[in-house]
């Protein structure tokens, strides 16, 4: 078996203008990467290497030349067999200042090693068993738009929702919540709130003590990364729980994870594989916070179905209980058709011949 690394650069669709605090998002590019056996060219992994401008380390100018760089690297290692380790291969040729990358390239070998049917990881998930609960997300917009989004989550059968806070006027924010809690208790549905970043030192406390009044279960990254003395702070006297998001991103070697999340001791961390390095890095932030008793969940970052489907099943190697942010597989009228299917608040892995590739037909088909 001898394997080979090739590119495509591909642009998602939003089905809706998504808003962040960072502005409106119509469309997306990412990186679907196949790896495949050059003697036997069927058998091909799929990985997904996915930069979200503004919010990845990685500079989206020069991406697709430093890819197809890493691709021609992987291709003269020449592998025959798989009796390499795949964590060290990934070190030697993607610096650690990519990590989208090393996510596609993590992917798409797990893949092959599987024998090329977009199993990344044997378990309850992918053996269509266990599904996954995940939060139901409702974007930033006009108000009326934001309660139209809940209602819509609510009627499918979502526990939790999550809403982007910090983009439109506060006050109308705040009027979203009180209608969500005149009608439900904490116990009926579960709210988490997520800022990337948007608050300042000057309101960050007014702010988290009126979310308070809502009974919020969390709110990532509340502040903009970087401001340790600040997060520190508030990590031990917000009323809302804090958990940090974009605060992990950048952060690479075990001592640097570890020194963080003991000094600033977050009630929660937020993991996104395409953003950290791949599952190696995850695996490593998780192994740190449950050593302090820090509580996370996983998401992906607007991944297409490719990246959603390996971080749906790798999130189902652990026994997680919170609700995942595993929700966006239905945000692109151009998706790949995939297994991946949400009913009742959860995650379903249903039927792998649903697998439909068309849409990427030149990856699929050629080989060179």
């Amino acid at each position: 078996m001898k394997l080979r690394a090739v590119p495509l650069l591909y642009t998602l669709d939003f089905r809706f203008e998504a808003g962040t605090s960072r502005g409106i998002m119509t469309k997306r590019d990412t990186f679907f990467l196949k790896i495949y056996d050059l003697e036997n060219p069927k058998i091909f992994g799929l990985g997904e290497c996915a930069p979200l401008e503004g919010l990845s380390i990685e500079p989206t100018e020069g991406y697709k030349v430093m890819l197809d760089k890493i691709c021609d690297n992987f291709n003269l290692l020449d592998l025959e067999v798989f009796t390499w380790n795949l964590p060290i291969i990934i070190d030697q040729i993607i610096p650690k200042t990519y990590p989208s990358m090393q996510f596609g390239f993590e992917t798409a070998l797990q893949d092959i090693l599987n024998g090329g049917q977009r199993i990344i990881f044997k378990n309850g998930f992918s053996e269509q068993q266990s599904p996954i609960q995940i939060n139901g997300l409702v974007w930033m917009g006009q108000k009326e738009d934001m309660i139209a989004q809940i209602q819509e989550k609510l009627d499918l059968g979502y526990k939790t929702l999550k809403l982007k806070v910090g983009a439109i006027d506060f006050e109308k924010e705040l009027k979203v919540l009180e209608s969500i809690r005149s009608r439900f208790s904490v116990n009926q549905i579960e709210i988490r709130v997520d800022a990337n970043g948007a608050f300042e030192e000057k309101n960050v406390f007014e702010k988290l003590n009126r979310l308070a009044d809502f009974q919020i279960h969390s709110i990532e990254q509340p502040i903009k990364p970087k401001q340790h003395v600040l997060l520190k702070q508030l990590c031990e006297t917000s009323p809302v729980p804090v958990a940090l998001d974009e605060e992990l991103i950048g952060v690479f070697d075990y001592m640097s994870k570890l020194k963080l999340l003991k000094n600033i001791k977050p009630k929660y961390i937020v993991l996104k594989p395409s953003m950290l390095g791949g599952f190696k890095a995850c695996n490593e932030w998780i192994e740190i916070a449950n050593r302090f008793g820090i509580k996370w969940w996983i998401t992906s970052a607007l991944e297409s179905n490719i990246g959603l489907n390996a971080i749906a099943q790798f999130t189902a190697e652990f026994k997680n209980t919170l609700p995942q942010g595993l929700g966006t597989g239905q945000l692109y009228h151009n998706n790949i058709d995939s297994p991946l299917e949400i009913s009742n608040g959860h995650l379903y892995y249903q039927d792998v011949s649903r697998w439909n590739f068309d849409n990427i037909n030149e990856l699929v088909v050629n080989h060179s």
